[in-house]
């Protein structure tokens, strides 16, 4: 299970200390540029994506980058990362340990402070969070956003989420999240699709597609 629990900590962000009347400001710029990106999300009838995940630790010096990709329909997922394949069809969660030819099915809990449901990553800003907005900049030559996102809940265990959403789309470009112990985790997304019809079967992990592999029901 070791090489699953970055899946748990991957994104959210420290208040900042401004002046009321200019964080104000900044939080409906921030708010109004949110609401786009999440009325644009949920239009799409899917989203394949391909991504990159680092964890980073400038203390310790470490910086540890794997490319994943993912496929989101509604509050289904399925995603591949670091030789981890994770299935959730909206309750039931598959996680496939390729290289122990071991899948577990648990069902998750939602709710969990600690837990990443991965089908929230592009409208992870809609509850618990305030928001300012930082500044225009580019990324790659492409203009774009900077937001910060905080947690209501002061006992997350990251401080601040910084999100990079691009201008000419208002499709979200990357999400870092900077951990209180020390750990960031950065999701940097390369290239999306919106427009392919999955079928709900993806989001299932099929046995006997995979007769190998040791099938583990811990529900």
């Amino acid at each position: 299970m070791k090489k699953t629990y970055n899946m748990k900590y991957v994104f959210t962000l420290l208040l900042a200390f401004i002046s009321l009347m200019g964080f104000a400001q900044s939080q409906e710029k921030a708010k109004a540029i949110l609401d786009q990106v999440s009325a644009k999300t949920k239009s799409y009838p899917s989203i394949v994506a391909d991504f990159s995940f680092t964890l980073e630790n400038l203390q310790e010096e470490i910086s540890e980058t794997y490319d994943g990709d993912i496929i989101l329909k509604g509050n289904k997922y399925k995603v591949n990362l670091m030789d981890v394949d994770s299935y959730f069809d909206g309750k039931v969660l598959y996680t496939h340990m390729l290289d122990a030819y071991e899948v577990n099915i648990t069902i998750p809990d939602l709710d969990d402070e600690e837990t990443l449901n991965p089908a929230t990553i592009f409208t992870i800003y809609e509850e618990g969070y305030t928001y300012n907005y930082v500044a225009e900049g580019s990324i790659n030559g492409k203009p774009c956003h900077e937001i910060d996102l905080y947690p209501i809940n002061r006992d997350k265990p990251f401080s601040r989420i910084k999100l990079l959403v691009l201008k000419d789309n208002l499709q979200i470009y990357s999400i870092r999240q900077v951990g209180k112990d020390g750990n960031n985790y950065t999701v940097i997304v390369k290239n999306m699709q919106t427009t392919k019809q999955i079928d709900d079967k993806t989001f299932v992990f099929d046995p006997s597609a995979h007769p190998d592999v040791d099938v583990i029901d811990m529900r």
